[in-house]
């Protein structure tokens, strides 16, 4: 790869470890936000719900407008957006302050600065063969942050609080504007064929059954790292654990995830995605279902932190590696953004239904049967994916 080609990739990593890593890290909140605005959990998961939806539904549009009038204009607008909805959660003094704050504002600046756009960005300029390794990268960026951002958030909210802790991340978000210009000028190293349209774009996609498939399974990644995400602090420090060391349980998910993320980027330049993919959701059905009958100890949360770590977003290179692949890159962002939409509203059942279980039965026991359940579904979703290029792609190939 050139050097602006390296330069336009880390760019994208900073851009993605900042504006996604901080994203994970809302789930240390939960327990100062319920307390000092008498806040059930329920209504907690509701924001985190609400967000994941808006950011999913926002997504298609975003990535349609950034497809066609490039994606630094709708990365600063997002962040933007995002910093201000982050700044106005701090100030926040009631419920619905705080949903609109931190739910509406920040799910609809999350469709600029994080990684659908990001990844059709860098995706213009890497080649296909190189394009899985690539994609892992930035993922794995999100994990780092992750890694960074949830202990870190949680040291911050111990030392100076839970609203100021919120300030100095909105200060942050707000300086990715700056970041995303080094995105600019990033040109296609290589056509998709006849040109098209967007009509026709998108009733390509909706005739190719493996996209629906990729779609439905992608809701079930979304209700994981959601819920787990939101949650998963609370159900340690509901075990007896301490906060301090629960956050750092999940934040060794997002540490861990490194590894996963660029191990499963790069076996799928190598194999098949789809298979790849099957193998991640059965593994996590499986490790889910062991939370039910293993306890719950330090031991046992670092080993969740490690394994699960692994497969966290290891999904998100392959599936969007499944995307590029078969349809190409000139309506990636678009095509990706409606697959990340299905993941969203995975993501605002995760988050919404482990607060009403939690809520109505005191326990989250619940939740992990339907998650492990859900993981075994997606593994037989991905299982008859085609993964082949459409005749166009390889015409133009030829």
């Amino acid at each position: 790869m050139s050097g602006r080609v390296f330069f336009i990739v880390g760019c994208g990593v900073v851009i993605v470890l900042i504006g996604g890593g901080l994203r994970q890290a809302f789930g240390v909140f939960l327990y100062p936000v319920t307390i000092d605005l008498e806040m059930s959990r329920q209504f907690f998961g509701l924001v985190m719900a609400a967000q994941a939806l808006l950011y999913g539904v926002s997504q298609p549009v975003a990535g349609l407008l950034a497809d066609r009038y490039g994606s630094v204009r709708i990365m600063v607008a997002g962040a933007l957006l995002y910093s201000i909805g982050l700044w106005w959660a701090g100030i926040s003094h009631d419920s619905w302050e705080f949903m609109i704050s931190l739910g509406v504002l920040v799910g609809l600046g999350l469709s600029g600065p994080t990684q659908v756009l990001v990844l059709g960005a860098v995706g213009k300029v890497v080649s296909n063969e190189r394009r899985s390794i690539v994609f892992g990268t930035v993922i794995a960026a999100q994990s780092v942050g992750m890694f960074i951002f949830v202990p870190g958030g949680q040291q911050l909210i111990d030392a100076i609080g839970w609203r100021d802790t919120i300030f100095c991340f909105a200060v942050m978000i707000g300086l990715l504007s700056l970041i995303a210009i080094g995105l600019r000028g990033s040109n296609p190293i290589e056509g998709d064929g006849p040109a098209q349209s967007i009509a026709d774009a998108i009733l390509e996609a909706r005739s190719h059954s493996g996209y629906i498939l990729l779609t439905l399974g992608f809701f079930v990644c979304g209700f994981h790292v959601t819920f787990i995400g939101t949650h998963f602090v609370a159900f340690l420090i509901d075990e007896g654990l301490s906060g301090e060391f629960a956050s750092y349980a999940l934040g060794l998910i997002g540490l861990f995830n490194v590894v996963g993320a660029y191990i499963f980027g790069a076996l799928g330049d190598r194999f098949s995605k789809k298979n790849l993919l099957t193998m991640i959701y059965a593994a996590r059905a499986a490790v889910m279902a062991l939370v039910l009958v293993i306890p719950i100890s330090e031991i046992s949360a670092i080993a969740f932190g490690v394994v699960f770590g692994i497969l966290w977003l290891a999904t998100v290179p392959l599936t969007s590696g499944i995307v590029a692949q078969i349809f190409g890159t000139r309506y990636f962002s678009m095509l990706f953004g409606v697959v990340m939409m299905g993941h969203q509203f995975g993501s605002f059942t995760g988050a919404w239904l482990a607060g009403l279980i939690f809520d109505e039965t005191g326990s989250y026991d619940l939740m992990w049967v339907a998650a492990s359940a859900l993981g075994l579904l997606a593994a037989i979703l991905h299982w008859p994916i085609r993964e082949q290029p459409l005749a166009r792609l390889a015409q133009n190939a030829a």
